[in-house]
């Protein structure tokens, strides 16, 4: 990200998709609050070594690794965030000074932080997990919105292509090292890519339709989605 993005988002403030963390010397206790809540509204972007003030104190070079790296372990543990979700973070000087860009974009699922939901309002993250009205609104936004969330609970593993599964592998492996997925089996992969998921109106579990379109075999998509027969 160019410099003058950066300069741009602390001009504006902290706000629906803008969010300043301090994180000098480590990852603030809330910061996943504040992912957990970006990726069940609308995405945002946050900045580490930036105060809520918007100065720029950066972040300190010998912790950067550290912190990076406890982000992405974070961001894999289902006990952080869940489901799981794969974020990058991005190196930027700035004013001579390291501050981590991190751009969350959003979800097509309900996130949970500690177990708890988080969403955004203004510039603050609100734990909604006793407000059924607000959580009930939440699922059904995410539902209206995003149709390849579909759960096909009788889809198996046999129905998809482990051969296009190990090529996904593969190819997160080219593009970071020691990406988690390299430690994955296919189920494992499969559900880090918020391929497979539950049905809060059914309870079921299984594959979700973007899984079925992405590594399904040929005979699978054309049986769960005729609209490909039909070149629509």
């Amino acid at each position: 990200m160019h410099d003058s993005k950066i300069h741009s988002l602390i001009q504006q403030g902290e706000g629906l998709q803008v969010e300043f963390k301090e994180c000098k010397s480590g990852l603030s206790r809330n910061i996943f609050e504040t992912v957990c809540a970006f990726l069940n509204r609308s995405g945002g972007e946050l900045l580490l070594g930036v105060k809520d003030c918007g100065e720029i104190q950066g972040v300190k070079l010998e912790n950067i690794d550290k912190i990076k790296n406890d982000f992405i372990v974070a961001m894999n543990n289902p006990q952080k965030i869940s489901p799981s979700f794969y974020l990058s973070i991005e190196e930027v000087l700035i004013d001579d000074k390291k501050i981590l860009h991190i751009y969350v974009p959003e979800s097509s699922q309900v996130h949970r932080c500690n177990n708890k939901i988080y969403d955004r309002n203004g510039d603050g993250d609100f734990n909604i997990t006793d407000k059924q009205h607000l959580v009930s609104t939440l699922y059904l936004r995410k539902q209206t919105n995003y149709s390849e969330n579909k759960i096909y609970p009788y889809a198996e593993l046999a129905d998809l292509r482990m051969d296009v599964i190990s090529r996904a592998r593969k190819m997160a492996a080219i593009q970071r090292e020691e990406h988690p997925w390299e430690a994955m089996n296919d189920v494992e992969l499969i559900k880090s890519a918020q391929l497979y998921g539950r049905d809060f109106q059914t309870g079921k579990c299984g594959i979700t339709l973007a899984g079925i379109l992405l590594f399904g075999k040929d005979s699978t998509i054309l049986f769960d989605v005729p609209a490909v027969r039909q070149g629509r």
